[in-house]
């Protein structure tokens, strides 16, 4: 019974009927738990939404408890070892939000904000039902060198750049952090224009490190696009 009823919570696969029922509800239970979050104001209606998702979310989160060691497959341990998987973790800080115990407590230490925040992990949830996301998934696995290799270049990239620009214009950066910050935007972006260099050294840095920010951000796009069509490829040849 346990096994069939693991083979209902995991994605749909060869057409089991169940399953597939299974994660309509649950991906549907997902959309409808985040649409309070778009609303600053509380109603009844939003409480029960939250009260009934969140105890659906608890319901498949104990279903995949139990049934962890076909998952896992490590006997015991495999009850032991699911709770801090990944996506457990996900399903675990999604649900802590809406106990009302631990809401008091949070609301005490000014904290609700963050804690409704945490709610937003729901959509995460959607992982599981997305052949997509597997495929993404397998790239980074396979990649993780080349990807690490990058991200280490990008972290290097922020603060060698904050490190300069820090010492170069002390005047407009106060602090080691607000360099930071400017180097990380500046990689990402073109730079929100709230924190800027004005001498002429200054944008100097800026034109070198925004060139610089800009190859190395496209090494990661080229490994992970290479990648994807990859697995695509072995996809459509294994049909």
């Amino acid at each position: 019974m346990r096994k069939r009823l693991y083979s209902i919570i995991e994605p749909a696969d060869n057409g089991d009927k169940f399953s597939s029922i299974y994660d309509l509800i649950m991906m549907t239970t997902i959309i409808i738990s985040i649409i309070p979050l778009a609303f600053k104001e509380k109603n009844i209606v939003f409480q029960w939404i939250d009260y009934i998702t969140v105890s659906i979310f608890i319901i498949d989160y104990l279903l995949r408890l139990i049934t962890a060691d076909y998952k896992i497959r490590k006997s015991v341990a495999s009850f032991f070892v699911y709770p801090i998987t990944p996506m457990a973790v996900i399903d675990l800080l999604s649900i802590l939000p809406s106990i009302s115990v631990l809401n008091s407590g949070f609301r005490l230490l000014k904290l609700f904000r963050l804690l409704r925040t945490l709610k937003v992990l729901r959509a995460f949830k959607f992982l599981r039902y997305s052949k997509s996301f597997d495929i993404i998934a397998n790239v980074f696995k396979k990649q993780k060198k080349i990807l690490s290799a990058v991200a280490t270049m990008a972290i290097a990239y922020i603060f060698i750049s904050a490190l300069v620009i820090y010492n170069v214009e002390p005047e407009s950066f106060e602090t080691f952090f607000d360099a930071i910050y400017w180097a990380t935007i500046s990689l990402t972006t073109v730079g929100y224009g709230d924190i800027y260099p004005i001498t002429t050294i200054g944008r100097i840095v800026t034109m070198i490190s925004s060139a610089f920010g800009i190859a190395i951000i496209a090494l990661p796009s080229g490994v992970i696009t290479a990648g994807y069509l990859d697995e695509i490829n072995k996809d459509e040849n294994a049909e």
